[in-house]
């Protein structure tokens, strides 16, 4: 079970976009991609199928260790937290380290 799971909102800590806070999109290994965080532009060739050419949007992968899951959503302070887990009920669980409460 991985700490961060798609749908989760979280916070760059590290890179160029350090700072933001955004949702995932999706979880592949250890990269992650996030929601309108890390897009480039991709400038295509003309060609049979797409005769102009022009420009496309591409979404780039930020690491997993990069990001950290956000917990509380308060006025202008998003406070960020490690993941732990727990068995409960014979179930693995992710728990928040800065408040030991469980994550959605």
């Amino acid at each position: 079970m991985k700490r961060i799971k798609k749908d989760d909102l979280v916070k760059v800590i590290a890179g160029g976009n350090k700072g933001k806070i955004a949702k995932v999109m999706r979880v592949d290994g250890n990269k992650v991609y996030l929601e309108n965080v890390g897009t480039r532009t991709r400038h295509i060739a003309a060609n049979r199928l797409n005769r102009q050419g022009g420009k496309k949007d591409i979404q780039l992968p930020i690491d997993i260790s990069n990001v950290a899951l956000v917990v509380e959503d308060t006025k202008n302070a998003e406070k960020t937290s490690r993941i732990s887990f727990i068995i409960k009920d014979g179930k693995k669980t992710r728990i928040a380290k800065l408040n030991n409460k469980e994550v959605k």
